[in-house]
């Protein structure tokens, strides 16, 4: 179900829980959301339509990817750049890392681990910082 998008700051400045294999509605209503969007946005998390879950779906390139409870894990290279996002208006500076390694469940609830670079990295990084309540 495509879900409205939470504008609410002090909503979205609140950490996220964990994510259980009962959260596994909110993983379609984002992937569902993120599609409706596509033409604005490469990546979402829960808080993003109004569940404090840890869960993040990321525009690949080729595909949508859902990431259960991610953790980065590794980062280098660092540099400065500016974002936007649905939830906010306007763009804002920001620092973020080339190369992350990241940890998480995929939609069939098993283990992944990833390494990710460049756009990709980018969008992993923005959305994490969502579920610890880091607004840009």
């Amino acid at each position: 179900m495509i879900r409205p998008i939470m504008k609410n700051i002090m909503f979205l400045a609140q950490k996220s829980e964990p994510a259980t294999q009962d959260d596994m509605q909110v993983v379609r209503d984002l992937l569902d959301t993120l599609k409706a969007n596509e033409d604005g946005c490469v990546g979402m998390a829960a808080n993003m339509i109004g569940v404090k879950k840890r869960i993040i779906v990321v525009n690949m390139g080729f595909m949508n990817v859902a990431m259960i409870n991610p953790v980065i894990t590794s980062k280098s290279g660092q540099y400065e750049t500016e974002e936007g996002c649905l939830s906010l208006v306007g763009v804002r500076k920001t620092k973020r890392y080339e190369n992350i390694e990241v940890e998480y469940f995929d939609i069939n609830w098993k283990k992944q681990k990833g390494k990710f670079s460049g756009w990709t990295a980018q969008i992993i990084q923005h959305e994490c910082d969502h579920l610890e309540g880091i607004i840009i």
